[in-house]
């Protein structure tokens, strides 16, 4: 495992690689989390047979907060940033997982790239711009008014780093203090923007992707709409299916390695 810092048009960037020398592939982790969440991945087979790089978002983990906020803290501002890390480590073409927030910036890339290789996301709906768009894509929960709450108190934190993560899942004080070290500038105008629109059809992009599109939710999942996911009709969906782990949540890579690596692993294979 390497680590390094990527100085950007938008901030120093925290990048993790791990010890693979097949294909790269980048790693984006969701709202209010760090690239510490793929440690199963990185530390693995798979992070030792392919190049992986887990990056921390601009105001999140390691990295520093965006110096322009209103142009960063949102899907394009992040999809330019993943790019240009991505520029700088000397990787013209690769493959992506995008988690949550990570899937919705892998679309916008798809839309503003021709790099990707192949996308996975997981937890990551592709809504339309329609007024009503989150509403379809999301369920309303307990804690999904937190995903764009810029304040959090204690028990906020620790709520939402719970909820997101899995309540069935491992848990781990550096989820906690990612949750408390991101800018809440950042949950703000990411979730306000992308409620607006702003940003592009995530919809459109995803079904009519050029490159394979896989997916992979839990089946418990608190915050997503599995059923709406899999009414959409896919042009490039990986294996013609909306793969679903059964009893696992918003996180099935990190609550449930052993069942979803195995996917993780053919994706990669097929798209290198």
């Amino acid at each position: 495992m390497s680590e390094q810092t990527i100085k950007t048009s938008a901030c120093d960037i925290a990048v993790t690689s791990s010890s693979g020398d097949g294909a790269p592939v980048l790693f984006v982790h969701g709202n209010s989390s760090c690239k510490e969440v793929f440690r199963n991945q990185l530390h693995g087979d798979i992070g030792k047979t392919w190049r992986c790089i887990a990056m921390d978002l601009p105001g999140h983990g390691r990295s520093a907060d965006a110096r322009d906020p209103d142009q960063t803290y949102n899907m394009p501002g992040y999809a330019d940033v993943a790019l240009e890390v991505m520029s700088a480590l000397g990787h013209e073409k690769f493959a992506m997982f995008g988690w949550s927030l990570g899937g919705h910036i892998g679309i916008e890339m798809l839309d503003r790239s021709d790099r990707l290789t192949g996308l996975m996301i997981s937890g990551s709906p592709p809504v339309g711009k329609e007024p009503d768009a989150l509403a379809v894509g999301f369920k309303p929960s307990e804690h999904m008014h937190l995903a764009g709450q810029r304040d959090f108190s204690e028990a906020e934190v620790d709520a939402y780093a719970r909820a997101t993560c899995g309540i069935n899942a491992p848990f781990e004080e550096f989820l906690r203090e990612a949750v408390a070290r991101t800018d809440g500038r950042a949950r703000e105008l990411m979730l306000g923007k992308f409620a607006a629109g702003y940003g592009c059809n995530q919809r459109d992009v995803a079904t009519h992707s050029k490159v394979p599109l896989a997916i992979v939710n839990g089946g418990g999942e608190p915050f997503v709409n599995n059923d709406f996911v899999a009414s959409l009709d896919y042009d490039n969906l990986w294996e013609d299916t909306v793969h679903i782990l059964p009893g696992i949540g918003h996180a099935p890579f990190w609550e449930a390695p052993d069942q979803f690596d195995p996917h993780l692993r053919r994706f990669l294979a097929s798209v290198g």
